[in-house]
């Protein structure tokens, strides 16, 4: 794994803690702030549908198909009791990460170089497909602190 592959790894994995820690700025984070937008937990809720049937996916594709493609996905909120609360939420968020941060630390130099396309964005590799992933999760992440 390179230097720049590690960052993109460690900051993927970070996302969990750094979801707790904006989760914590709220009183209660499993009460929406402002009238139509998520509440914290129905962001993670959405952070974990999109890990579970988008990333992976994906990820799983670029290792057994020569180059996959992929049409875009914008999947709504994950429906499972264990996300009834935020802590709930927020364990299931936890996990889930863990299996794709699993899968990329699996990967040696050919896994990383992999490529698939995306009705959207174009050919991607590896890395390309998770800055999505990490950009994707930014963007919710500062959903919770507002």
């Amino acid at each position: 794994m390179t230097p720049e592959q590690r960052s993109l790894r460690d900051a993927l994995a970070d996302v969990p803690a750094r979801a707790t820690h904006a989760g914590a700025t709220h009183l209660d984070p499993g009460v929406t702030r402002i009238l139509g937008e998520w509440s914290p937990r129905e962001v993670l809720l959405h952070l974990i549908a999109v890990e579970i049937y988008v990333w992976q996916p994906r990820l799983a594709a670029l290792q057994a198909s020569k180059f996959p493609e992929w049409p875009w996905v914008e999947p709504g909120l994950w429906s499972n009791p264990e996300g009834a609360t935020f802590a709930g939420a927020l364990d299931v968020c936890r996990r889930q990460r863990g299996v794709t941060v699993a899968r990329l630390d699996a990967l040696d130099d050919a896994g990383w170089a992999r490529q698939g396309r995306h009705a959207t964005y174009g050919v991607l590799d590896v890395a390309a497909l998770m800055r999505i992933a990490l950009d994707h999760d930014e963007e919710h992440l500062a959903q919770i602190l507002r």
